[in-house]
């Protein structure tokens, strides 16, 4: 047996390398890809990245798969996915009459808040409420619902504020925005997108009493409320950390500000000046700086100190630099602002210059209309290059491109949905879309549906 051991152990050792390579192998290919929930606006991270994996690079031919369609009233809100579920808000009018966009005539209807099965579109539960809309653009609410554990939160157009079990829809608690904070509804309605922050719930609330406020999420009292302004302004609530410190950040017509999260302290102020009360993005903040776009350049750029929280004034105002966001929050990579201008056009910024490195139409050509919608989503990639950036266009198209400083670079698109609203005397969709388990949920005024973007097996 002696003259056989030696040359056997050889053998061996290498039928187990190659076992091991071949468990390895099978352990990469049936390692479950990466899905991900987007609980709120702007997804899991509130930053616009959909971190997915398994998606498609372009679209099979005849468009990619629709999973499910389910019938839908009129709204501005975004859906969230969280749970095996898909939650959003719509507003199903009383009136015969359909209300122009400035017309800014009384409209009774109901609110509703839909919970649907994820897989199937089935409606498992919905809640309602009666309300008087007296607001522009009266199609229904603006805020996507924000999931947190087994609460679901939503703030509809004239300030009903929610909190609802997300199993039943059994209102858990509900507050009147106008009425405890003593103040009207903006023009445009409540579109601040109220903001989950460790047991609080932050919202811009209103005016004179207050414009902001944090409430314990799970019983809705209020725990502090801070500032006054003008008007409420459409900015949501923002968290930046900087100089060590954790910053809530607010826009209102009249300036931004800073306030500690948990107590709601004011930690600094700067003059800012919005024209007609139209402060709608949300602040970006690009290194150490914090842009801000208003209507008809009203744009404000600060450098934040580096020592302790405050900040300086770099440039307000500056013609022809910087963009004014409307209905897309602009989007932060490569030390650049990427965003749709109010005038329609697609456009990247170098930051702190604010020098625009390029405009174009993006996914509407060469010719852009006035407030042309396309809300940007990024998927990282593993280097720069491999970004890819989705846009689900006001015409109902969903667009893969790729987005740099030097230029726009479109892959593909689909027709996912037809434009069922009307501004500017075109047809448009305007509801910001979910990216959830290698799909979109999208809606328009008519229905709501899941298309899957998972990649050929």
């Amino acid at each position: 047996m002696v003259p056989f051991a030696t040359p056997r152990l050889p053998l061996v050792a290498d039928v187990w390398k190659r076992l091991r390579a071949l468990l390895a192998l099978a352990l990469l290919v049936t390692a479950p890809a990466r899905a991900d929930d987007w609980p709120q606006w702007m997804g899991p991270g509130r930053d616009n990245e959909w971190r997915e994996d398994g998606l498609l690079d372009r679209f099979p031919a005849g468009g990619p798969e629709v999973l499910w369609r389910t019938p839908i009233a009129g709204g501005y809100a975004g859906p969230a996915v969280a749970g095996g579920r898909v939650f959003v808000t719509d507003y199903v009018t009383a009136d015969d009459v359909k209300v122009a966009n400035f017309d800014r005539k009384a409209s009774t209807g109901t609110e509703r808040v839909l919970c649907l099965d994820e897989k199937t579109g089935k409606v498992l539960w919905k809640h309602e409420y009666p309300v008087t809309y007296t607001i522009s653009y009266p199609a229904g609410p603006r805020c996507t619902p924000v999931v947190d554990g087994d609460r679901v939160y939503t703030l509809g157009a004239e300030g009903d504020l929610l909190c609802l079990d997300a199993a039943d829809g059994r209102v858990v608690w509900a507050r009147d925005l106008k009425k405890d904070y003593s103040t009207k509804t903006a023009l445009w309605g409540y579109a601040s997108h109220p903001l989950v922050d460790g047991d609080r719930l932050i919202c811009v609330v209103g005016t004179a009493v207050a414009h902001a406020a944090a409430f314990d999420k799970g019983t809705g009292k209020e725990l502090w409320r801070v500032g006054t302004a003008p008007e409420q302004g459409y900015s949501p609530p923002t968290i930046i950390e900087h100089a060590g410190v954790r910053q809530l950040l607010f826009m209102k017509p009249d300036g931004i500000y800073a306030v500690v999260p948990e107590t709601g302290a004011v930690l600094w102020e700067a003059a800012y000046g919005a024209d007609n009360g139209s402060i709608i993005m949300a602040p970006v903040k690009v290194g150490e700086h914090l842009f801000v776009g208003g209507f008809q350049d009203k744009n404000l750029l600060l450098k934040l100190r580096g020592d302790t929280p405050g900040a300086e004034t770099v440039w307000r105002n500056k013609k022809q630099h910087g963009l004014s966001a409307v209905n897309v929050q602009p989007f932060v990579a490569d030390g650049h602002v990427y965003g749709f201008h109010e005038k329609g056009d697609l456009r990247v910024v170098a930051i702190p210059s604010g020098e625009i490195v390029w405009t174009g139409g993006g996914p509407f050509g060469d010719r852009p209309k006035g407030s042309a919608t396309a809300f940007i989503v990024r998927q990282p990639g593993a280097a720069g290059s491999d970004h890819r950036y989705w846009l689900f266009a006001e015409t109902g198209d969903l667009v893969i491109a790729r987005l740099s400083p030097a230029g726009y670079e479109e892959l593909d698109r689909a027709h996912l949905l037809e434009p069922t609203n009307t501004a500017f005397g075109r047809e448009v969709v305007w509801c910001p879309p979910a990216y959830a388990n290698r799909a979109i949920v999208v809606r328009n005024d008519k229905e709501i549906i899941r298309v899957s973007l998972a990649a050929p097996r």
